[in-house]
């Protein structure tokens, strides 16, 4: 028996995940252990990979509300590919503290591409899926889609060589997605 329900549950499902994911993330911020500006700056990096990390779940927050705009009922299949997503993207809190506890160690960093890269894979699988059935033209294996492919790919292993190279793209594939026009596939 093939499972088809609304779109609007599970949307408020996702919204509700996604909620969860942000609140875990703050909660893993720690503040400075002293008041001076010295003790501020031991904090920074994880105050930085939580505000990169925001700005990644606010991406995937804003394109599955901008996917579900075309969508009116979804399958089965299509509940498991978002709950797809969502357990990649559920991981970004644990990725985000150990980066942030460890900026320029190269296995944290690396791990913390390879949940990008894979949030963003399961994205497009979902918007594959839920586009097949709809009867659209799949759109998301656009040119900036498979750019962001390999330059994830890419910050992983560069990482592994010089952590910080690998963060740096990691902060670019961000702006990148924040700036949706600049780089529309034609």
């Amino acid at each position: 028996m093939s499972t088809v329900l609304r779109k609007n549950r599970l949307e408020a499902f996702s919204d509700g995940v996604i909620a969860i994911i942000i609140t875990i993330m703050v909660l893993e911020l720690k503040p400075p252990q002293g008041t001076a500006i010295a003790d501020l700056a031991q904090v920074l990096p994880g105050w930085l990979r939580y505000a990169l990390s925001f700005v990644y779940v606010g991406i995937y927050w804003v394109n599955h509300h901008a996917l579900f705009e075309r969508v009116r009922k979804v399958d089965g299949a299509g509940l498991w590919a978002n709950l797809h997503l969502l357990f990649w993207m559920s991981l970004i809190p644990y990725v985000t503290a150990w980066a942030g506890e460890h900026p320029m160690a190269e296995v944290a960093v690396a791990l913390y591409g390879v949940v990008l890269l894979l949030c963003s894979i399961s994205f497009m699988l979902l918007a594959w899926r839920l586009d097949a059935d709809a009867g659209h033209v799949h759109s998301w294996g656009s040119r900036k889609n498979r750019l962001s492919i390999g330059l994830y790919a890419l910050a992983i292993g560069l990482s592994f060589w010089y952590a910080p190279l690998g963060a740096l793209i990691h902060v670019l594939l961000a702006l990148l997605w924040l700036m949706p026009e600049a780089c529309k596939s034609r």
